[in-house]
């Protein structure tokens, strides 16, 4: 810049400001002249608005007003060009004709494209030929051979490349990669991988079942390679069904997989009767594209071999199902029908026939075993069991695991075999203020049987009491009878019960009849004939007789004095802790609120054998007890201290010892062990034995050694009493 004002002596001073001033540009203040500090970039700025001014030096102020001035930065080619949706996928039909479009690309320069060639680009394609080719103005990418065949190759990798410059050389480019994938078209035709198949199934197999599994191969894929499968046709028509398991499920496989075709059974298999099919299987393409139809046709042809095996089976009934009928009056013995069953393989094995119990537990019939005749076995009551549900068993003679089964519907045909009875239990009431010829009851009848016709009943009176003076009988004609009265003036005081026999007679052939009695009850009624009171009138007592008053009396005597006698024998006599049919002499514990006691007697032997026979009685003790046991002790008769005057260990020790004596002169006590309960406190004495059989003189020079001899009952005694060596028992 510079200044007109300025005459080269220094005095003007050039100030520059604006964008980038100071950062990118600077200004010499002496001569004006404008410097870039830095590089300058056109495609992060490509202008810069700049203000210049000169100033006076020594006092700033400006001697020119305020200039503004543009810097553009030209371009230059320093940017190549680039693919900013890269890189690409793009898909093409296989088998698609020369020069189909795949895809188009397109790349930017950043560089100026007004000014020179830098911004001009041209595609072209480094990788990828000869199989595509691209546009260099427009970077269309098109097929550039055809028919190209997925199922040889079904991806191809392209590398496209942009150049600025028009291509020439010293130009920038940039490259691409582009990933073209052949989609898939139907056409190739469905192929068998053998001709021939073979397959061996066992006649048992159930319907519905499996019986060969094949597959048509097609190298196209998703719904071009779809297919159906048909039998064409098969020497077994109706046996066999074809479907498609689309997922493998039933065979494990994973569901991604081709469908596979299953030929099922829609019939049994039978050995005997045909061992082999052969069928023709189609597989068809379900979508076929008509521009492919020259590579047809789509579809292809196997045969399918099935060998039946023949294995043991059990024995067929000729007549799952057999329906029979047997009078009630059949007698035992008696041949209701025939079932029959043969073994259907080849050996044709003989059978043999029996019934199942558990459809018979009673054992109405029997079979015959090597006929099948089924007779009756008991006598047989329809009105029990009217149909009878038998399951046939016919076992191979041969293989008894060979089991057939059959049902035998045996249904027993009525006879007239009971009589008619009541339909219910009457209740008939009669008024005392009934008018002749009133109806006071209607009866009816059952009958077990079921004749064919239906039922039809005839009533009347027994015959005697067919010309009674008080009732009569009417038959309704439907299956009713109608009782009526032939007077009035009942009275309860004369008769308050009238019993009527009435006959009742079937229809069946022969014709049965029984005679059920009606019970009248005369009763007191009201006007509207509801019954207040029945039965016989209270007669009321004009007093009892002499004798009748000292009869009863002499009873009550009687009852009297015995009561008075059973209480005295229970008080003279002691009654034993353990009842007579209780009786074991074992060791017992007895528990009882009494205190004292010892052992405890069951009678089983003498006491007195068991004692010393050499210990004077005491003539103190009590003889009307029976029985009458000697006491081993004599107790001075003074009387004893208060326990409460006892010091602790004294009173419990004298206690034990008082008790202990009631317990040696006690008949009932046991020759045993018991554990006797003393509801008794003491305090700081050190308690001895309680044993009974510590009171018994040890110094005797008898022997108890024959207690041995008594048995198992007196082991225990045996034990306590019988030391050979006379060492006591009790040290």
């Amino acid at each position: 810049l510079h200044s007109d004002v300025d005459k080269g002596d220094g005095k003007v001073k050039y100030v520059l400001s604006g964008e980038g001033a100071t950062s990118i540009f600077t200004i010499d203040e002496n001569t004006g002249d404008i410097h870039a500090t830095k590089r300058l970039d056109r495609e992060a700025q490509a202008y810069y608005t700049l203000q210049a001014q000169a100033v006076d030096r020594l006092t700033n102020l400006p001697v020119e007003p305020r200039s503004e001035f543009v810097v553009k930065v030209q371009d230059i080619n320093d940017n190549e060009p680039k693919f900013l949706d890269g890189p690409y996928l793009a898909g093409v039909p296989e088998m698609s004709p020369l020069g189909t479009m795949v895809v188009q690309v397109a790349a930017t320069d950043a560089d100026d494209p007004t000014y020179g060639n830098s911004a001009r680009v041209v595609y072209s394609i480094i990788h990828g030929q000869p199989y595509f080719s691209v546009e260099p103005k427009t970077g269309v990418i098109r097929t550039a051979l055809p028919n190209m065949d997925r199922e040889t190759r079904d991806q191809y990798v392209l590398v496209i490349q942009a150049k600025d410059m028009v291509g020439q050389m010293g130009g920038l480019s940039g490259t691409t990669s582009v990933t073209v994938t052949l989609t898939d078209v139907n056409d190739n035709p469905p192929r068998f991988t053998h001709r021939n198949y073979q397959y061996t199934v066992l006649e048992s197999l159930p319907v519905q079942s499996v019986v060969a599994r094949i597959k048509a191969a097609d190298a196209d894929t998703g719904s071009n390679a779809e297919m159906d499968y048909r039998i064409m046709d098969s020497d077994g028509p109706g046996m066999f069904n074809i479907t498609t398991d689309e997922g493998h499920t039933r065979w494990g496989h994973h569901p991604s997989e081709d469908p596979m075709s299953l030929i099922l059974t829609r019939k049994p298999l039978d050995f005997e009767t045909k061992s082999g099919f052969s069928l023709r299987i189609e597989a068809t393409n379900r979508n076929i594209d008509s521009n492919f139809l020259s590579l047809g046709p789509f579809s292809d042809i196997t045969s399918v071999k099935v060998t039946v095996e023949d294995v043991n089976e059990p024995p067929v009934f000729s007549t799952p199902l057999s329906r029979m009928f047997v009078s009630e009056d059949a007698k035992v013995g008696s041949s209701i029908g025939r079932v029959s069953a043969h073994d259907p393989d080849t050996t044709n094995n003989a059978i043999r026939y029996s019934i199942d119990r558990n459809t018979d537990l009673e054992r109405f019939f029997n079979v015959d075993a090597l006929s099948g005749v089924i007779s009756t076995a008991k006598a047989l009551d329809r009105e029990a069991n009217s149909v009878h549900n038998l399951t046939i068993f016919a076992i191979e003679t041969q293989d008894p695991t060979q089991i057939g089964k059959g049902i035998s519907l045996i249904t027993v045909q009525d006879i007239n075999d009971n009589a008619p009875v009541f339909a219910i239990d009457y209740e008939t009431v009669l008024c005392e203020n009934a008018m002749p010829g009133q109806v006071i009851q209607t009866i009816s009848a059952v009958d077990k049987d079921e004749p064919l016709n239906g039922h039809r009943f005839y009533f009347a009176l027994a015959a005697p009491v067919a010309g009674n003076l008080n009732f009569t009988l009417r038959d309704n004609k439907d299956n009713t009878a109608s009782i009526l009265t032939k007077r009035g003036g009942f009275r309860r005081r004369e008769q308050p019960v009238y019993r009527l026999p009435v006959l009742i007679v079937d229809s069946g052939s022969p014709a049965l009849s029984s005679t059920n009695t009606l019970s009248v009850r005369v009763c007191d009624c009201d006007s509207d004939g509801v019954a207040l009171s029945c039965g016989a009138v209270a007669y009321t007592a004009t007093g009892l007789s002499t004798g009748a008053l000292l009869a009863i009396l002499g009873c009550i005597i009687t009852l009297l004095v015995m009561v008075l006698l059973i209480v005295t024998m229970r008080r003279r006599r002691k009654e034993p802790l353990i009842l007579e049919e209780e009786r074991d002499i074992r060791e017992n514990i007895v528990r009882y609120d009494d205190e004292g006691g010892g052992e405890e007697d069951t009678e089983a032997f003498d006491m007195v054998t068991l004692r010393n026979l050499n210990v004077i009685r005491d003539p103190n003790v009590r003889r009307d007890v029976t029985p009458d046991t000697p006491t081993f002790f004599h107790y001075p008769s003074t009387t004893r201290p208060s326990y409460k005057s006892l010091p602790d260990n004294v009173v419990f020790r004298e206690f034990i010892w008082e008790r202990l004596k009631d317990a040696d002169v006690d008949p009932s006590a046991p020759p045993y062990d018991s554990l006797q309960t003393y509801a008794f406190e003491g305090s700081g004495s050190v308690a001895e034995s309680l044993s009974s059989l510590e009171s018994l003189s040890t110094d005797s020079d008898q022997n108890y050694d024959y207690l041995s001899n008594w048995g198992p009952r007196f082991k225990k005694l045996a034990d306590l009493y019988g030391n050979s060596d006379g060492t006591s028992v009790f040290s």
